[in-house]
């Protein structure tokens, strides 16, 4: 199972989990591997990349520095050159997990976070641009008809949702291009970023004690999932109890089941899957816990991998 990753991930002086723990997650899959699990280096996403979603004049600011508000509007703590490299190495990482699963319908990954409350015009919620969008659409463009975004991180996929539907929630609702033939199941603990309700999203708002229950019925309720091209999987940890946006009673041996209950779901259906690893914070947890936690998802794909093979 490929694993994509680069330096250039990390390679940025705005220090925060999301722009430091995959050279963590990386560097124990080299001292500790998993098996079936291999670190694959992606090429970097280029702007056209960034603008098939983004507006041009935020992907600009992203790029450059300026105008400054607008290329810190991501919440993260400052910008440098280094950012714009990373962001753009790790987008780069998702479109090369997404289609590599879609050419060989086969289950890939990407150390990469902070996806999916970007906007079409701004960045949000420490997401600078939204990679699940971006990988969604070079994913339509590369003949899928039918693209599923799972997303289980902590907090609300809002970003994908309006990027989705045409919409940009930060700016009035403007319209632009939406993504016909992208849909967007989200079970979430912490309602930032609630969306509402879109069509081709569904939105499951739940706590600790019915939490494995929600996912299951998530999974239930999708349709025809033979139909699905590709599976884009944001595989928040976040939820975790000592997470910020996390809720009491989500454990590590919670969150294990449910990476478990959701791969079986995917090479049930054989489906081409696509993984990033999204929220995870060290606010009440060493960086040794977090990447524990996000390696439930790589031992629970490289599994899948070979349950399905």
């Amino acid at each position: 199972m490929r694993v994509h990753y680069s330096p250039l991930y990390c390679d940025t002086e705005v220090a925060f989990d999301t722009t430091r723990k995959a050279h963590a997650i990386a560097a124990s899959l080299t001292q500790q591997p998993i098996r079936r699990a291999r670190l694959v280096m992606p090429e970097s996403a280029t702007r056209d990349h960034l603008t098939s979603v983004h507006a041009p004049g935020y992907v600009d600011a992203v790029l450059t520095g300026s105008p400054r508000d607008l290329a810190v509007s991501n919440d993260l703590p400052g910008w440098d050159e280094g950012l714009a490299r990373a962001v753009c190495a790790s987008t780069g990482g998702v479109i090369a997990a997404a289609l590599h699963a879609l050419e060989h319908r086969t289950v890939a990954g990407s150390l990469s976070s902070g996806l999916h409350h970007a906007r079409y015009a701004s960045g949000w919620g420490y997401c600078t641009v939204n990679g699940l969008a971006i990988a969604a659409r070079a994913a339509l463009d590369a003949g899928a008809r039918r693209v599923l975004v799972l997303d289980l991180d902590a907090h609300c996929g809002g970003g994908t949702a309006d990027l989705i539907h045409g919409h940009d929630g930060r700016e009035g609702h403007r319209r632009h291009r939406g993504l016909d033939g992208v849909e967007q199941v989200d079970v979430s603990v912490d309602p930032f970023d609630y969306y509402g309700t879109h069509e081709r999203t569904r939105l499951l708002l739940t706590d600790g004690p019915r939490y494995l229950q929600t996912v299951q019925t998530a999974l239930d309720g999708i349709e025809d999932p033979a139909s699905i091209d590709l599976v884009l999987y944001n595989a928040g940890m976040d939820p975790h109890e000592k997470c910020e946006g996390g809720v009491a009673g989500i454990s590590a041996l919670t969150l294990d089941r449910r990476e478990r209950t959701v791969f079986t779901w995917f090479a049930r259906h054989r489906l081409p899957v696509a993984w990033v690893l999204a929220g995870g914070y060290t606010n009440h947890l060493s960086m040794s816990d977090l990447v524990n936690l996000h390696r439930l998802t790589i031992g629970a794909a490289a599994r899948s991998v070979w349950a399905s093979s």
